[in-house]
């Protein structure tokens, strides 16, 4: 049985694997559902982060639900924060666990009886 690569040619062969090396960046660079969900918040709402608190403030016109991001990704509760307001997060801590940036996030509902 002849090798299958000595009957194609080189360019031929070199676009092919182009393009299966794109194929395969483009399925593994998009983002699950759930993370294509959350943004950047705007510009207008800013953090101040050291180790014992993260302090978030929102000079936007309109209330802005955000989470904080860590780097050994720690879960933050969604808050949503009215305009000209000051909401406190934990901090990096003393293992360094820094603040990457905020998201927007949907605040869970609470049913009352």
């Amino acid at each position: 049985m002849a090798n299958l690569m000595t009957r194609i040619s080189r360019p031929v062969a070199l676009a092919g694997g182009v393009a299966a090396a794109g194929l395969l960046m483009a399925l593994t660079a998009a983002p699950p559902a759930a993370a294509a969900a959350t943004t950047t918040p705007p510009e207008c709402v800013q953090y101040y982060s050291s180790w014992r608190y993260t302090d978030v403030h929102n000079g936007c016109a309109v209330p802005v639900a955000v989470t904080v991001e860590y780097t050994d990704g720690q879960a933050a509760p969604c808050r949503v924060i009215e305009p000209g307001a000051w909401v406190t997060f934990a901090g990096y801590g003393t293992q360094a666990n820094y603040v990457t940036g905020l998201r927007t996030c949907e605040p869970a509902t609470t049913s009352g009886a």
